[in-house]
């Protein structure tokens, strides 16, 4: 069954809303924040010097919120920045989603219920290997061991994952920082913040507290050309005062249906879906032959049934000079200059 919205930014319910202060569905579940952080503080005390090594740099992009921060589009920055600077990236990931138990690689064409859609979309979108893994480590060595010219690996989520020993850790926040401030399930935060990372980067506002990691803002928007599973390709202005149908099925899907408002398209039909949803029992709300829209996420799904869907990319933006710390921390990590 379907979960449609009516508006444009749907009114938070559930735990998100309680998330964002310190009320009384908050102070109920505090009680248990403090069994979570207990737990959080165990395991990083037990995984502290067991950290296993992939033998290149790892650059980790991750949050310290639950929900969807927007990790998946920085990655994709990240590895284009790094292919342009001369590196021969990979990406591992967790795969989160997926049917699938092992270790294996996602191709452009694996199905998203193999690999997970992030995943799918990232070896879809980057061109370079990827390999998912319930361990990272396990996914970062088969990885090296396919292709032995990687020689920096990103890893897409995962700043909890400690088993996995790192280089570079940014941490991503979305616009609404870090909620209350609380620890799971009281707020949003997966561990205490603020922590040591060596950049956060943020959309809207900066986190508070800042802590001491350099923080940049980042500009998102959609991609002025959409594409859909058939091969072809239209500019995103071409809806402007048609009748669309949107389908967002993220963390946050409000954020795209307000992205299209801006672009001048607000859809006559919107439906916010679960993150990761499947779409197996997705059903149109509009004529089959009205324009439908998603996010570029949702597309290796959705193309299935679909293929005629616009997939609408997310362009991100960073300034300068968190490109040039990136640069700084591998070239310090290697030693060396960096390739390029």
């Amino acid at each position: 069954m379907s979960h449609a919205s009516t508006s444009p930014l749907p009114r938070q319910t559930g735990l998100r809303a309680i998330w964002r202060r310190r009320g009384l569905g908050a102070w109920l579940l505090w009680p248990l924040s403090l069994l979570y952080g207990a737990l959080q503080r165990w395991n990083a005390g037990r995984m502290q010097g067991r950290a296993q090594q992939a033998g290149v740099p790892v650059i980790v992009v991750g949050n310290v919120i639950a929900g969807g921060a927007g990790k998946t589009p920085v990655t994709q920055a990240v590895v284009a920045h790094l292919l342009a600077r001369g590196w021969k990236p990979g990406i591992v990931s967790r795969g989160y989603g997926r049917t699938t138990q092992d270790c294996r690689e996602a191709l452009p064409g694996s199905p998203a219920s193999e690999v997970g859609d992030e995943p799918a979309l990232l070896a879809r979108s980057t061109g370079v290997p990827v390999f998912v893994a319930a361990k990272r480590i396990d996914a970062a060595r088969a990885l090296r061991a396919r292709y032995p010219e990687v020689d920096v690996i990103v890893s897409d989520d995962g700043l909890q994952h400690l088993a996995l020993a790192r280089d570079v850790e940014l941490c991503v926040f979305n616009d609404e920082g870090v909620g209350n401030g609380f620890l799971l399930p009281a707020g949003p935060l997966r561990e205490p913040w603020p922590r040591a990372v060596t950049a956060a980067v943020y959309a809207g506002r900066p986190p508070r507290p800042a802590g001491n990691a350099p923080a940049f803002a980042l500009q998102r928007r959609l991609s002025p050309v959409m594409h859909n599973g058939r091969g072809e390709r239209l500019e995103l202005a071409a809806l402007a005062g048609q009748e669309v149908e949107a389908v967002a099925a993220v963390a946050r899907p409000e954020s795209f249906f307000a992205m299209l408002g801006e672009q001048g398209i607000v859809p006559a039909a919107m439906q916010a879906l679960p993150d990761h949803y499947g779409f197996e029992s997705f059903s149109r709300r509009l004529d089959n032959q009205k324009p439908l829209v998603c996010t570029e996420k949702d597309a290796v799904k959705l193309w299935r049934i679909h293929p005629e869907a616009w997939a609408v990319p997310l362009q991100l933006q960073l300034p300068q000079a968190f490109w040039d710390l990136l640069d700084a921390r591998l070239a310090a990590v290697c030693q060396r200059p960096p390739p390029g």
